[in-house]
């Protein structure tokens, strides 16, 4: 019975979809809607997130909109980005809020770029990790006779061929983020 890779290989999906989602985070200098994701501010006591109550667009390369349903929830927002950590000062025109997003320096953008690199290397090791769980499946069963020699072979090539698939897929969206950190 040879081993079924539909389950690590929607691990391993999972696991490039969220290394996808963390370098979403990542200021590029170019105006990016995603940082104001995980941001919440109060309202009526309890944390709601500003995605949820404001419009948000990107009206430039270089400038995102925070457009509130309520107007009377324009402050708090303005509070909540300047309590973050994503480093930009919000311009507050009294009904909207602008953030410019500044071009990074040449040294910011060489630090990112490492930083991605190292983030890329966190998600190949968590792709084979993935690979051994399902070798040490194979190794058991083989040892437990559900399984031939021929199959765990069989199996390991498979999740193998699985394995590089995937770190080929991530090599791919590193570079590409690189790319476009180190565009000016």
């Amino acid at each position: 019975m040879k081993l079924d890779c539909k389950l690590y290989e929607e691990k391993m999906k999972k696991t490039v979809s969220v290394y996808k989602e963390e370098l979403a985070l990542i200021r590029a200098g170019r105006a990016n809607p995603m940082l104001l994701a995980p941001l919440t501010f109060e309202y009526y006591g309890s944390p709601t997130p500003v995605n949820t109550m404001a419009d948000i667009k990107v009206t430039d390369p270089k400038t995102v909109t925070v457009t509130p349903y309520d107007q009377t929830t324009l402050k708090a927002i303005e509070k909540s980005i300047l309590a973050s950590d994503i480093g930009i000062t919000p311009n507050n025109d009294g009904r909207c809020l602008r953030l410019v997003f500044p071009q990074p320096t040449e040294e910011r953008r060489r630090e990112l770029s490492k930083q991605i690199q190292k983030m890329g290397e966190e998600a190949k090791v968590a792709v084979r990790n993935i690979r051994r769980e399902a070798n040490d499946l194979c190794k058991l069963q083989k040892k437990n006779g559900e399984m031939t020699e021929d199959e765990q072979k069989a199996s390991e090539k498979s999740v193998q061929e699985l394995t590089d698939k995937y770190i080929k897929i991530l090599d791919d969206v590193t570079s590409d983020k690189q790319k476009e950190i180190m565009d000016i």
